[in-house]
């Protein structure tokens, strides 16, 4: 069995009801697969949230596919400010995790998971 396409699993502002105005070109060309969930936790930072994978909760979210783009991953990244070759100087980290389909089906897709480092804690768990 192949592993299909890596799609991205939303739980915050990438979501397209969400997405601000900077952002909106690339989510807006976001197909929606369905909903889907991940074990961690999820903190609340004040404009949005961010995901740890530490923690026994399910985080509930919705798994959309990519558009065709080559460089909507590039325009997602920076606004999460992921830089793929300095991750220590990111605020969150995309990686490809497995995550539960409504379904009951585990499938790895992309996550941007964020960057609990030194000088830059959680606010509270939600």
């Amino acid at each position: 069995m192949t592993e299909p396409k890596a799609g991205l699993f939303v739980y915050g502002t990438l979501h397209p009801d969400r997405a601000p105005d900077e952002i909106k070109d690339v989510v807006f060309r976001m197909k929606r697969l369905g909903t889907a969930s991940i074990q961690g936790t999820l903190y609340d930072l004040g404009e949005y949230p961010g995901l740890v994978l530490k923690g026994k909760r399910r985080v509930e979210g919705l798994l959309f596919s990519l558009p065709e783009d080559p460089e909507a991953l590039e325009k997602l990244d920076a606004y999460e400010e992921f830089h793929p070759k300095r991750p220590k100087d990111s605020l969150f980290i995309r990686e490809k995790q497995f995550v539960t389909l409504a379904n009951g089906e585990r499938q790895r897709h992309w996550v941007y998971l964020y960057n609990l480092r030194d000088g830059h804690h959680a606010v509270k768990a939600r």
